[in-house]
């Protein structure tokens, strides 16, 4: 039973990074009908959202330390943060230990300005180009802002930490009546699906119960009705396509603690995002959800080493052989609109 918690436990983690990209991946397929392989990129942009945040606030000046020298003789000095002149010591360095929470307020309107500015400047002009065309230049878009990263912040893994109230881990099993120290899992972890699981909320909230996507929805299932009803549909879309840049930065800012971003962990994400797409659905917001968060546990499951000995390899293939399954079985995805990819 703990190993079959631990596994689930596992599932959700991945999923909820799954489930996140995929959900703004399939906003912008449902609304504007655009296959955009750039989605993994704005996951990579808002995880080094949450670096720069953590280098501006760590960023420091020599200031003298009375009463102490060096080795030789000289005035002692020593690095001090900006935030400690302008918060004092204490209130600086939980500025700091909290950046990547705080990277969230940071994020929300680069990832937004960087949506719009994406949809406005290149996308929109390949509305009505076929899928293939939209798939090279947005996979084109992908590489060179995996480049530009690349070039200012390095090849290698860049480690941010947590706060330090959820480093370490906790006993799982124990707050669920198992023995002690059965299972034993981050807190960070935990933290990343809770805050998925909210994100997720509002987006699903925003759509159902506002004006505003009210009319989102109706566009996407008939957007020529809606735009002669005298509503600025292409207005709202382009804002939709800013949301959903928000989401998958949002995944990527959480994710760094769990995983050290780096310049190519977009395309780490992308290909596994589009299946968790076409598996759940295209169009479907829900689809892209579940099938985030079934495909995440199906993966860890098969992580386990008694199933990697039974079958070696199996973890790596066994989200691309559940889509094999599923397209030939049931083309629009297990919760698809009908007629999408049926053609």
């Amino acid at each position: 039973m703990d190993a079959i918690i631990l596994q689930i436990l596992n599932g959700l983690d991945k999923g909820s990074a799954y489930a996140l990209i995929a959900l703004g991946l399939t906003l912008i397929f449902g609304t504007l009908g655009v296959v955009n392989f750039a989605h993994g990129a704005l996951f990579m942009i808002g995880a080094f959202c949450a670096v720069t945040l953590s280098r501006i606030l760590s960023a420091s000046h020599e200031v003298l330390v009375e009463g102490k020298t060096d080795f030789l003789g000289n005035p002692l000095k020593e690095d001090v943060p900006y935030v400690y002149d302008w918060f004092g010591e204490s209130a600086g360095a939980a500025i700091i230990d909290w950046s990547v929470p705080l990277s969230i307020l940071f994020a929300i309107p680069v990832m937004i300005l960087v949506g719009v500015i994406m949809e406005r400047g290149l996308i929109k002009h390949f509305y009505k180009r076929p899928h293939a065309d939209q798939i090279l230049v947005t996979f084109g878009l992908a590489i060179v802002l995996q480049e530009v990263i690349k070039y200012y912040f390095g090849a290698n893994p860049i480690p941010t930490a947590a706060p330090e109230a959820f480093k370490g881990s906790f006993d799982f099993g124990a707050m669920i009546g198992l023995d002690p120290n059965t299972i034993i899992y981050p807190y960070w972890r935990l933290i990343y699906f809770c805050f998925a699981a909210i994100v997720i909320g509002c987006v699903f909230a925003f759509l159902q119960f506002t004006t505003f996507g009210m009319v989102v929805r109706a566009g996407m299932a008939d957007r020529e009705t809606v735009g002669l009803l005298g509503i600025d549909i292409d207005k709202r879309f382009t804002i939709m396509f800013g949301i959903a840049a928000a989401v998958a930065g949002l995944a990527g800012v959480m994710y760094v603690p769990i995983n050290p971003p780096n310049y190519h962990m977009g395309m780490d994400f992308l290909v596994l995002s589009f299946v968790v797409v076409v598996v759940g659905g295209m169009g479907s917001l829900g689809g892209a959800v579940l099938a985030g968060f079934l495909l995440g546990i199906l993966e860890s499951f098969a992580s386990m080493r008694e199933v990697i000995d039974l079958i070696p390899g199996i973890n790596q293939v066994i989200i691309y052989l559940v889509a094999i399954i599923v397209l030939l079985t049931r083309p629009r995805g297990l919760m698809g609109r009908k007629g999408v990819m049926e053609e």
